[in-house]
């Protein structure tokens, strides 16, 4: 089956990390905002939707870019929402950028900010609403390194892999 996953996240989450794991669990490709953009300045694409509704033509991993909201759809894409607490995901920022917790905190609010105003400008919703997901993941709660496990087992569950 053509199985494509959406992963939306809050910033710090590690959900870039569960989403590598993923693939190679899986042996699909994950596509981010930077291969995205990159594929609008080859000319054969007219937006970022366009893109998305191409990679999801095969079994994929897309984070971010509204793409929930631009393949919903479609039967074989299941929506993903990662959280984790606001202490965790500075701590994780701090960590992975050597930033201060002060320099950290303020990346983190900012880019929660600019996320959350393009999801709306780009669909007219929430950005983290529960009703646009399948499944939210809180990787405080679970463990980022639990959570890939998690989604394999339920996709064998339902035998969808």
């Amino acid at each position: 089956m053509n199985l494509v996953i959406t992963m939306s996240r809050r910033f710090g989450t590690g959900a870039s990390m569960i989403a590598e794991e993923l693939s190679g669990k899986l042996g699909i490709p994950v596509y981010n905002k930077a291969y995205i953009e990159s594929e609008l300045e080859g000319d054969s694409f007219v937006n970022e939707a366009e893109v998305i509704r191409e990679l999801a033509a095969h079994s994929c991993i897309i984070l971010g870019r509204c793409a929930s909201e631009i393949l919903k759809d479609q039967a074989n894409v299941f929506n993903i929402y990662v959280v984790a607490d606001k202490e965790d995901r500075i701590k994780r920022i701090m960590e992975k950028e050597a930033l201060s917790y002060d320099d950290a905190r303020a990346m983190l609010e900012k880019n929660d900010k600019d996320r959350a105003e393009y999801y709306y400008e780009n669909t007219g919703k929430v950005w983290g609403d529960v009703n646009n997901y399948h499944m939210i993941l809180d990787t405080s709660r679970l463990g980022r390194e639990n959570c890939a496990d998690i989604l394999i087992k339920y996709f064998e569950r339902i035998e969808i892999i």
